[in-house]
């Protein structure tokens, strides 16, 4: 039997549930040699899988102060006052190998600052999916998210905070290729409805950030809520 034929027996065999003896068996060829086709189409297999979207999730409120392209149903955000104002979550999960996944996680800050921080890839079991989720989101509420939504709301933002004179956090650069191709521009718009807005949150230097945004807007080019 021609090596090409036999391949494509043993892969069809395969694919019914049948044993590599069995498959031997019927197809007349060496157990040994069975053996290690099955082998290569595995790796072969595993390969082709590696990478594949798993899911991507948001924070609900994600699209709060933002503007959303009308012909993109899609992206609608059912609740916009569930979250943070202006800080959204997004968690993006991928194919490591078989039963494993790897994820990356994001916090933006979709006013100003673009990813304030940022996770991964970290591996873990199918299993542990869940939990892990939850231990992200933390008191978040979240929703299963198209994919093209996560890249345009991040990558977007960190065009926005880039404009600005802001940095997406050091961690961001071994997490980014996670979302997939990055857009040539969003879709959404940014800043609070449409203006540049900086929320003091933890770990804020709110001096620094005024200043910054001063010298790329004008003092009345921005609104600042320093919870001073």
């Amino acid at each position: 039997m021609a090596n090409d034929e036999l391949v494509g027996r043993v892969r069809a065999l395969r694919s019914q549930g049948r044993s590599p003896k069995e498959i031997a068996r019927a197809t007349g060829a060496r157990p040994s040699e069975v053996t290690r086709i099955v082998r290569e189409l595995g790796r072969d297999a595993y390969a082709a899988e590696a990478g594949t979207l798993v899911g991507t999730w948001v924070s609900r409120g994600w699209s709060a102060g933002l503007a959303v392209p009308p012909d993109r149903p899609d992206w609608s955000d059912d609740d916009a006052d569930a979250g943070l104002e202006g800080l959204v979550s997004v968690l993006v999960a991928r194919r490591d190998r078989p039963r494993r996944l790897s994820v990356c996680g994001y916090l933006v800050d979709t006013y100003c600052l673009g990813v304030k921080n940022a996770l991964g890839p970290t591996v873990l079991g199918d299993r542990e999916l869940p939990d892990f989720r939850r231990r992200f989101f933390q008191s978040m509420q979240w929703v299963e998210a198209p994919d093209e939504l996560a890249r345009h709301l991040v990558f977007g933002a960190v065009d926005h905070a880039r404009s600005l004179g802001f940095e997406p956090h050091p961690d961001f650069a071994p997490a980014a290729a996670h979302l997939g191709d990055r857009p040539g521009s969003s879709a959404l718009t940014f800043g609070r409805d449409g203006v540049p807005t900086f929320i003091a949150g933890p770990g804020d230097d709110p001096a620094r950030v005024i200043r910054t945004l001063t010298r790329a807007v004008g003092a009345d080019g921005f609104q600042a809520v320093t919870h001073a």
